[in-house]
């Protein structure tokens, strides 16, 4: 059993893999070494612990790979298996340009909008502190002008004159102020600690870090008789100054960053002044020494985050970065500022002081939305509509293709539509039907063509087959037609011992036609012949006997008369042949006791009689073609032929053919005869067809080619 498992499995490896892509080989390659060294990898934590960690570096990296190549391959049978339908392709194509720009529109949007609501969020929140900053700031300098001119009119400088100065403002109640003057400090309230103020302090507006606390903290400097005043204000940045911020806001929350440089700069700092720091405030001079106090507070976190107003009312944390001055080294510290709050709340405090308008610009935003979602669904269904049309012609073609290459010319695609899509499945059904009309005319072509190959192979028969050469003349004939069949004719007819017809002709035109009338003429003179042959020798009582030796067929002494022959084939075909259809023909009967051609020539190219002594005769007695005119009379000759002469009886398909330099021609031609005439007559017909062959070349051959041949023994 295992072993035909393994048998099986491995003819299904070795048939699979020569199917496989270099890409498929390589990433099966690298599958097969990682599950290798998997293997070993595992079998190598049975003796240590752990395994080799280098092998299993090899083992993730090779997983890795494979799993790359894997994702590239899956790529590869994604695009050839389910984006080879058009459909899935233009569907993929619409999701491309119509629906990711829209999720990429809508992405940014709402990026875009968290961060706006993000930073206007951080922004609320940094400008309510700068507004308590400069509150604070323009009460700080109003109380310190006032305190420096109580001085310079000679009141003593003391806690009481602060608190006349200061005044008690309700919203400021837990601020705590620092007058020095002349290296003395007076507070309020009376438990407040002490802000000692840096060196070459002027002004300040900004977040303090002061004794391990969190502080919204200005100091103005300003001249108070000969000396100087210097008045800092605080303001305790607790949970109850973050509520009043953060009352409409949401909760907000500030935290001081652990500065690993800034807590060991600081630390260096307050080494160099473990003696004490002495700083001047006018001509007093105040000896600071370091606050053991906490470098970095707590973080401070107040307000409530109401509940949302709506599902799409969701919470937006923002964060800015504040600056926080470090009221004992002067450096500046980072604090991070954190906002939670919803979109309703931004909304109330951005629209706050529009009013009703507020409800107006939402409401064309709503519009503007909804719009663009319409629009958005009206390009989704336009465009799945589209899909759907390009895919159902495109499928109905590749249906239709399918059909015809099954050989079912008679499908035809529905139209239903009038686009260029229609004008295509418009263009393949006309197709079809001139593929349906080309594939008839090719049956009818092929059944014309078997019956021309019948007509030829009958044809074929209509010709000699055997020679009838006698023992005093050799008789050779070759006809080639241009096409199937030909219209040419010649027939040897053997009468007697010694005697033999001869008939040469020519019909006109070519196919079909002109073979059915070469077949009549073949059989109108194979019929006369007979008849002048046999009629001599029939009994009185049946017309033949001395009372036929008369007729228009025999002379008195039986021999067929060439001329009455035309005469009545002329007639024949005259009434039976439309007018246009006639014949040219040489009929001559030889007679080897005397040596001579008895001939009537009508209207064929003259044949030839090239003697031994070089001279040549034409035999073109007799009259006009057959089958033209009626009631034609023909005249016939004889001519003499000598041992070493050689009858030549030709159609125009041999002397007319032309190319560059002009016809062939009846010279070439003998030239030709004359030259080889010592050779065999089928040797002699070899060279003039091939000869002629030549001088056409690579043309198609203009009309059929009829040769015979004849020598005297």
């Amino acid at each position: 059993m295992l072993a035909a498992v393994n048998r099986y499995l491995r003819r299904q490896f070795y048939s699979y893999w020569p199917r496989m892509g270099r890409l498929a080989r390589v990433t099966a390659y690298f599958a097969a070494v990682d599950l290798l060294l998997l293997a070993i990898w595992s079998i190598s934590l049975l003796t240590k612990p752990g395994g080799s960690a280098s092998l299993l570096v090899w083992v993730r990296f090779l997983a890795y790979v494979t799993a790359c190549l894997a994702a590239v391959l899956g790529l590869r049978w994604v695009r050839r298996k389910v984006m080879w339908r058009l459909r899935n392709r233009l569907i993929v194509t619409y999701v491309f340009i119509g629906v990711i720009p829209v999720i990429l529109l809508l992405t940014i949007g709402v990026i875009t909008a968290y961060l706006f609501a993000w930073q206007f969020a951080t922004y609320v929140a940094t400008s309510d502190f700068r507004t308590e900053i400069s509150t604070l700031g323009a009460l700080n300098n109003r109380v310190a002008l006032d305190m420096s001119d109580r001085i310079a009119k000679g009141a003593a400088p003391s806690e009481a004159l602060l608190q006349q100065a200061s005044g008690r403002e309700p919203i400021y109640l837990d601020r705590e102020i620092t007058a020095w003057y002349r290296g003395k400090s007076f507070v309020l309230p009376a438990n407040a600690t002490a802000a000692a103020p840096p060196p070459g302090t002027k002004e300040v507006r900004n977040f303090a870090l002061d004794g391990g606390r969190l502080l919204l903290r200005v100091a103005d400097t300003v001249p108070a008789g000969k000396d100087e005043l210097v008045l800092i204000s605080n303001v305790p940045l607790d949970e109850k100054l973050l509520a009043r911020v953060g009352a409409r806001l949401g909760e907000v929350s500030v935290s001081l960053f652990s500065s690993g440089a800034s807590k060991r700069a600081t630390d260096a700092k307050n080494r160099e002044e473990k003696k004490g720091t002495q700083i001047v405030i006018g001509e007093e001079r105040l000896d600071i020494k370091p606050d053991a106090a906490a470098d970095t507070p707590a973080a401070v976190k107040a307000g409530k985050l109401p509940p949302p107003a709506n599902r799409f009312d969701r919470e937006i944390t923002g964060g800015s970065l504040l600056k926080v001055l470090d009221w004992k080294s002067g450096q500046e510290r980072t604090a991070l500022l954190a906002v939670v709050t919803r979109p309703s709340l931004l909304y109330d405090r951005l629209f706050r002081t529009v009013g009703q308008s507020a409800t107006l610009i939402m409401a064309v935003l709503v519009v503007v939305v909804v719009l663009f979602g319409v629009i958005e669904l009206l390009a989704l269904f336009i465009g799945v509509r589209l899909t759907r049309t390009i895919t159902r012609s495109v499928a109905a073609l590749y249906r239709g293709t399918q059909r015809v290459n099954r050989g079912d010319f008679t499908h035809r695609i529905e139209i239903r539509s009038e686009d260029q899509l229609a004008a295509l499945e418009s263009s393949f059904n006309s197709m079809i039907a001139s593929l349906e009309r080309l594939m008839q005319e090719q049956k009818e072509k092929q059944r014309l063509e078997n019956e021309l190959v019948i007509a030829q192979e009958v044809q074929a028969q209509l010709f000699p087959r055997e020679s009838a050469d006698l023992a005093a003349l050799e008789i050779h004939g070759i006809c080639r037609p241009a096409r199937t069949v030909s219209g040419d004719y010649y027939d040897f007819l053997p009468m007697d011992s010694d005697k033999v017809g001869l008939a040469v002709g020519d019909v006109s035109g070519k196919g079909i036609s002109a073979a059915l009338l070469m077949a009549t003429i073949h059989s109108a003179v194979r019929a006369y012949s007979l008849e002048a042959a046999v009629a001599p020798a029939l009994p009185a009582s049946v017309g033949g006997g001395p009372a036929y030796h008369g007729s228009a067929l025999a002379y008195a002494n039986g021999d067929l008369s060439p001329a009455a022959l035309m005469a009545l084939l002329n007639r024949q075909l005259y009434r039976s042949t439309p007018s246009e259809k006639y014949a040219t023909l040489f009929f001559g009967t030889y007679d080897g006791h005397s040596r001579t051609v008895n001939y009537c020539n009508a209207g064929h190219l003259p044949p030839l009689v090239l003697h031994a002594d070089g001279t040549a005769s034409r035999l073109d007695a007799g009259g006009t073609v057959v089958g033209l005119f009626d009631d034609v009379n023909y005249d016939e000759t004889q001519v003499a032929l000598s041992p070493g002469d050689i009858f030549v009886a030709y159609s125009d398909g041999i002397t007319e053919p032309e190319n560059d330099f002009g016809e062939f021609g009846e010279p070439r031609l003998v030239e030709l005869v004359r030259e080889n005439r010592n050779l065999p007559l089928a040797r002699i017909s070899d060279l003039v067809i091939s000869a002629v062959l030549d001088w056409i070349g690579g043309a198609e051959q203009p009309d059929d080619i009829t040769l015979v041949l004849a020598r005297p023994r």
